[in-house]
C-alpha cells in the first residue's frame, strides 16, 4: 500500500493554494462588507442619538416638557373664552401677544445664545417658564384670575421664548455631535408632534374631570423640573461646547449678513418661510374644510387634525433615517406640500381630504426638519445661535400674515378656494426661494472670481 497523504492542500499543488488564498480574501472581504453594514446601519438608525447620554436625559424631559406645554396652551384658550365669555377678539390678543416678542425681538435672542452658555440658559429660561405656569395656575385655582393676567403671561412666555427656542434649537448639536444631529432634530419634532396630539385630549378629559383649568398650570409647571432636572444631570464633559461670543455691537445684523450672504443657508430659511406662512394657517383651513364642506361638526375636525398631526410624525421619524439632510430633501420636501394641499382642496368627499392629509403632514414636517439640520450643520459654532434666531423668526412670522389671508380668501371665495390658493402660494414660494438663491450665488461667485480686465491692443 502506497504512503498515506495527509489531508489539506498540497503546498506544491498551485491550484489548491490559489483556492486558499481566494477563500481567504473572500472571507476577509465578507468580514469587512459586513463590518461597513454594520456601522451604516449604526450610522442610520432611527434612534440612534440616544446614543448619547445627555440627549437621552433631554429627550425624556422634553416628552414630558411638550404634552405639559400643549395642556397649557389648551387651559390658557380655556381659561380666555371663559372669562370673556366666549370672545374671539380676547382670544386673538392672547396668542399675538404670545408671539409678538419672537417676531420683535427673535433674532437678539440668537444673540444670546451664542454669548452665553447654552445649558445655564435654557434652565434659567425654563425655570422662569415653570414660575409663570405656578402664578397663573395659584391665580386660576383660588378664583383670582383675570384676563389681564393671561395677556401679561402670555407675553411674558413671548419674551422667554425669544431666548429659549433660538437656544434650545442650537444646544442640540453639543450635546449630539454632528454625526447624530439630524437625527436628533427628528425625534424632537416627533416628540413635539406627538405631544401636539395628546397635550390638547389630555387637557380636555382633565378640564371636565377637574372642574377647571387652574390645575393644569400647576401640572405643566411640575413638568419643566423633568427638563431642568435633566440638564443638571448631564456630563459636562460630553458636552461639546465652543468659546462663547463676546459682546460686540452689530451682531445680529452680522447673522443677518451671514445668512443673506451664504446660498446654502439662505434656501433652507427661505423655504421655511414660504412654507411657514401658510404651515400654520393650516389649522383654519382644516376647520373649515371639515365644517363647511364636509357639513362634519367638531369630532371630524378634531380627526381632521389628528391625520395632519399622523402625518407629520411619520415624517420625522422618516427624517430620523437619514445621516444627512439634502437640498433635493428640502425641494421635494416643499413640493409635495404645496401638491397634496391642492389635492386636499379637490378633495371629493371627508374621507379622501383626510387621506390627502397625511402627506401633507409628511411633507411640511420634512421641510422643517430638513431645514433645521441644514441650518445648523451649515452655520459656524459662533454664529449657530443666531441663525437658528432667525430660523425661528420666520418660522413664527408665518401665522400672523398666512392665516388673515387665507381666512379671508376663504371667507369670501369659499374653503376649497383658499387651501387651493395656499397650495398655489406653496408653489410659488418655493420656485421664488430657488430663484433668490440662485441669485446671491451668482453675485457671490462674481464677487470671487471677477472677469478679468480686458487689454487694450
Amino acid at each position: 500500500m502506497g504512503p498515506v497523504r495527509e489531508s489539506g492542500p498540497d503546498p506544491f499543488d498551485a491550484t489548491s493554494a490559489s483556492a486558499g488564498e481566494l477563500g481567504s480574501d473572500v472571507a476577509v472581504a465578507t468580514e469587512m462588507a459586513l463590518s461597513e453594514r454594520e456601522a451604516a446601519s449604526e450610522r442610520s438608525g432611527m434612534f440612534r442619538s440616544l446614543r448619547n447620554h445627555n440627549y437621552r436625559l433631554f429627550l425624556s424631559g422634553s416628552v414630558v416638557s411638550n404634552v405639559g406645554t400643549w395642556m397649557q396652551r389648551t387651559a390658557q384658550d380655556w381659561l380666555v373664552l371663559s372669562l370673556t365669555g366666549g370672545s374671539g377678539t380676547a382670544l386673538g390678543i392672547t396668542v399675538a401677544l404670545q408671539f409678538l416678542p419672537i417676531m420683535v425681538f427673535g433674532m437678539w435672542g440668537g444673540v444670546l445664545a451664542d454669548r452665553f452658555p447654552k445649558r445655564r440658559l435654557l434652565m434659567i429660561a425654563q425655570s422662569l417658564m415653570a414660575v409663570l405656569a405656578l402664578a397663573m395656575g395659584v391665580l386660576t385655582v383660588t378664583g383670582q384670575a383675570q384676563v389681564w393676567h393671561v395677556y401679561v403671561m402670555a407675553f411674558t412666555l413671548g419674551l422667554l421664548a425669544c431666548v429659549e427656542v433660538p437656544t434650545r434649537q442650537s444646544f442640540v448639536v453639543e450635546m449630539v455631535g454632528r454625526d447624530d444631529l439630524s437625527n436628533a432634530i427628528a425625534l424632537n419634532s416627533s416628540s413635539f408632534n406627538l405631544a401636539r396630539v395628546v397635550g390638547p385630549a389630555i387637557a380636555g378629559l382633565l378640564i371636565n374631570w377637574l372642574g377647571g383649568t387652574g390645575p393644569l398650570f400647576l401640572v405643566n409647571a411640575l413638568t419643566f423640573s423633568f427638563t431642568i432636572g435633566g440638564m443638571l444631570l448631564m456630563r459636562k464633559t460630553e458636552l461639546r461646547t465652543p468659546e462663547p461670543v463676546k459682546r460686540g455691537k452689530g451682531q445680529a445684523r452680522e447673522g443677518l449678513r451671514y445668512v443673506f450672504g451664504n446660498p446654502d443657508l439662505l434656501l433652507p430659511v427661505l423655504m421655511v418661510a414660504f412654507v411657514a406662512v401658510f404651515a400654520q394657517s393650516f389649522s383654519t383651513s382644516i376647520a373649515l374644510m371639515s365644517t363647511e364642506v364636509f357639513d362634519s361638526g367638531a369630532s371630524a375636525f378634531g380627526i381632521a387634525s389628528s391625520a395632519f398631526a399622523i402625518g407629520a410624525v411619520v415624517g420625522a421619524l422618516q427624517a430620523a433615517r437619514r445621516v444627512t439632510p439634502s437640498r433635493r430633501t428640502l425641494i421635494i420636501g416643499g413640493v409635495a406640500f404645496g401638491l397634496f394641499q391642492i389635492a386636499a382642496a379637490f378633495s371629493p368627499g371627508y374621507w379622501a381630504f383626510l387621506v390627502a392629509l397625511v402627506p401633507a403632514g409628511l411633507a411640511m414636517i420634512t421641510v422643517q426638519t430638513t431645514a433645521n439640520s441644514t441650518l445648523q450643520l451649515g452655520a459656524s459654532s459662533e454664529m449657530r445661535g443666531r441663525v437658528m434666531g432667525i430660523y425661528v423668526l420666520v418660522f413664527t412670522a408665518g401665522a400672523p400674515i398666512g392665516a388673515p389671508l387665507i381666512g379671508w380668501i376663504a371667507e369670501m371665495a369659499g374653503p376649497r378656494v383658499g387651501i387651493l390658493v395656499s397650495g398655489v402660494l406653496s408653489l410659488t414660494g418655493v420656485a421664488l426661494a430657488l430663484l433668490v438663491t440662485k441669485m446671491v450665488a451668482a453675485r457671490k461667485n462674481v464677487a470671487l472670481n471677477p472677469a478679468p480686465a480686458s487689454i487694450a491692443v
